[in-house]
C-alpha cells in the first residue's frame, strides 16, 4: 500500500468504511442494482426495503451511495427531491418508536462485578488460567466501559502505551481517533480511581496478569489461555457483555448491548447532580441533542415532579399527603 493510500484510509475509521463497503454490495448484489444509479432506480431501493430496514439504516444505505458517487465523480442522485419525498414518506408510513439498549444501572454493574469476583477467585484457586484471563479482562472492560462512558470502538482502540495510570489517582487514556472527533485531533479522557467498583484496580489487575507492556489493552483470549496480539472487535462486545451478564445472573440480558454502559453512567450522572455541559464535555458529546438520546427520566422521577407540581398549586389549607407517597410504586 502506498503512503498516499495509508493516508487515505487513517482518515476514515474502520466501522464507516465496513458499513458503507457492505451497504453498497447490498445495493449492487442483493438488490441487483446498477452504479452509476439514478434518482429513480435509489427511490424504489428505499421503496422494496421501507418495510424490513430501520429509517436510521435506510439513511445510512443513503450515504454510502451518496459517498460511491461522490468519489466516483458522479452526480449524486441521492440528494434528488424524489428521493427525499421517498424517505419523508417511509418515516411517516413506517413510523416506530427507536430502539435503544437498556441503560445498564449501578446496582446491575455491582451484581456483575460481584460474581466476577467471585468466579476469578474460583479461576484462581482452582488454576483456571483461561477462566481467570477472560474474567480479570471482561471486569476491566465493563468498568472502564461504564466509568469513561466509553463507545465499543473506543474500548477495543484502547492502547497500553497510551493508558497512564497515577496510582490512587486515576487513569488517563490517549485515542489518537473517535467517532466525536472530527478533525482527529486525538484526545485524552481521564477516569478516577474510585473507592468501590473501581476502573483503575481493574484496569492495572488485568495488565498485570497478561503482562501487557504495549498494544491493544482488550484482546481476544483462545480457550487455552492464549492472549492475541490483536484487540477485540467492536462487533464482539455484544455477545460478550450478554453472555457476561447472563452468567451472573442477571434479568433480560438481551436487552443490553455494549451502549448500555453508555447510557447507563450518562442516567448515573444526571441522577447525580451533572449538569448538561460537565456531562456532554466528559463524555465527549458535541450537541444537546445527541446527549439527550442517551438520558432517559425514570417513571418515579417524573411523577415525583408531577406531584410536587401539584403540591406547589394546592389551594391553602388542603392537607398534603405524605411525602412518601409520591415515590411509592
Amino acid at each position: 500500500m502506498s503512503r498516499l493510500a495509508q493516508y487515505l484510509e487513517a482518515a476514515e475509521r474502520d466501522n464507516t468504511r465496513r458499513s458503507y463497503a457492505s451497504a453498497i454490495r447490498h445495493f449492487e448484489i442483493e438488490w441487483k442494482g446498477l452504479l452509476p444509479s439514478t434518482a429513480d432506480a435509489i427511490s424504489r431501493y428505499l421503496a422494496d426495503h421501507a418495510a424490513t430496514l430501520t429509517i436510521n439504516t435506510l439513511r445510512q444505505r443513503l450515504a454510502a451511495l451518496s459517498r460511491w458517487h461522490t468519489d466516483q465523480g458522479f452526480p449524486d442522485p441521492t440528494k434528488a427531491a424524489l428521493v427525499r419525498q421517498v424517505l419523508k414518506g417511509i418515516r411517516s408510513v413506517h413510523a416506530v418508536p427507536e430502539k435503544r439498549a437498556r441503560p445498564l444501572e449501578v446496582a446491575v454493574l455491582q451484581q456483575v462485578d460481584q460474581w466476577l469476583d467471585a468466579a476469578i477467585s474460583n479461576a484462581r484457586r482452582s488454576g483456571d488460567q483461561p477462566a481467570l484471563l477472560r474474567h480479570t479482562r471482561d471486569r476491566s472492560l465493563m468498568l472502564l466501559g461504564f466509568w469513561r462512558g466509553f463507545r465499543s470502538d473506543e474500548l477495543v482502540n484502547l492502547r497500553v502505551e497510551n493508558t497512564e495510570v497515577t496510582p490512587g489517582q486515576g487513569m488517563a487514556c490517549y485515542l489518537g481517533r473517535s467517532k466525536g472527533d472530527r478533525q482527529l485531533q486525538g484526545r485524552v479522557f481521564k477516569c478516577p480511581a474510585l473507592s468501590r467498583l473501581c476502573p483503575v484496580t481493574a484496569f492495572n489487575a488485568w495488565v498485570d496478569l497478561a503482562s501487557l507492556s504495549e498494544g491493544p489493552v482488550f484482546r481476544k483470549i483462545d480457550r487455552w489461555g492464549h492472549v492475541a496480539d490483536e484487540s477485540l472487535h467492536a462487533n464482539s462486545l455484544i455477545p460478550l457483555l450478554r453472555s457476561l451478564f447472563a452468567e451472573a445472573g442477571v434479568e433480560s440480558p438481551e436487552e443490553y448491548s455494549s451502549h448500555s454502559m453508555r447510557r447507563g453512567f450518562a442516567g448515573w450522572a444526571r441522577a447525580s447532580g451533572w449538569d448538561i455541559k460537565e456531562l456532554m464535555e466528559y463524555v465527549g458529546w458535541k450537541d444537546v441533542k445527541s446527549a439527550m438520546r442517551y438520558l432517559d427520566v425514570s417513571g418515579a422521577t417524573l411523577q415525583a415532579r408531577f406531584e410536587q407540581g401539584l403540591l406547589d398549586q394546592a389551594p391553602a389549607g388542603q392537607e398534603s399527603p405524605p411525602p412518601l407517597l409520591l415515590l411509592a410504586k
